[in-house]
């Protein structure tokens, strides 16, 4: 009788907190540990959910690369130059009659959009006579030829010489490399 309660706490309770205590901290453990698990397939879902955007997306700029490094060598080459090529090619599809360049100036500084902007540029302005029309046709493709092109400013006058033609002052910054 004596021993009964230390029988009691030394062989039921004890034991029983001591197993208590044991699945207690199991159950934590295993708790955190799924916890930790489906964290981490969350970031193993989302860093393969980047990985297929950026292979698309990787896709799409190698199809447009060819256009970056023929844009990129447009930017490098001299505006001048290029536009007076284009001009003279274009000059060559339009009839003579409709379409003449009356003027070419590079001033000198920068103006217009460029002061705004460290981006290099230059300015060029180009005077023409000629229809609507083959104008217009020389502007696009000028403009289809060097994106690299904004217009800043346009003036369209009546031609003394003839009723059907038109004077056009046009100025253009020139985005350069």
């Amino acid at each position: 009788m004596f021993y009964r309660q230390s029988i009691v706490l030394f062989g039921f309770v004890l034991p029983f907190v001591a197993c208590a205590a044991i699945v207690g901290i199991g159950i934590a453990v295993k708790s955190k540990a799924a916890a930790s698990f489906q964290q981490k397939q969350t970031l193993y879902k989302s860093a393969e959910n980047n990985r297929i955007g950026a292979l698309g997306i990787e896709a799409q700029v190698s199809k447009k690369r060819p256009h970056v490094e023929r844009w990129t060598s447009q930017m490098s080459q001299e505006t001048a130059n290029s536009i007076t090529s284009h001009l003279k090619e274009i000059g060559d599809m339009l009839p003579a009659k409709e379409f003449t360049q009356t003027m070419f100036e590079r001033p000198s500084g920068s103006a217009g959009f460029a002061t705004a902007s460290a981006q290099n540029s230059s300015q060029v302005k180009l005077a023409f006579r000629g229809t609507f029309r083959s104008v217009q046709k020389a502007f696009i493709e000028l403009e289809t030829r060097m994106p690299q092109l904004q217009l800043q400013e346009l003036k369209i006058d009546p031609s003394s010489s003839s009723t059907s033609t038109l004077n056009f002052q046009v100025t253009y910054t020139a985005w350069e490399k």
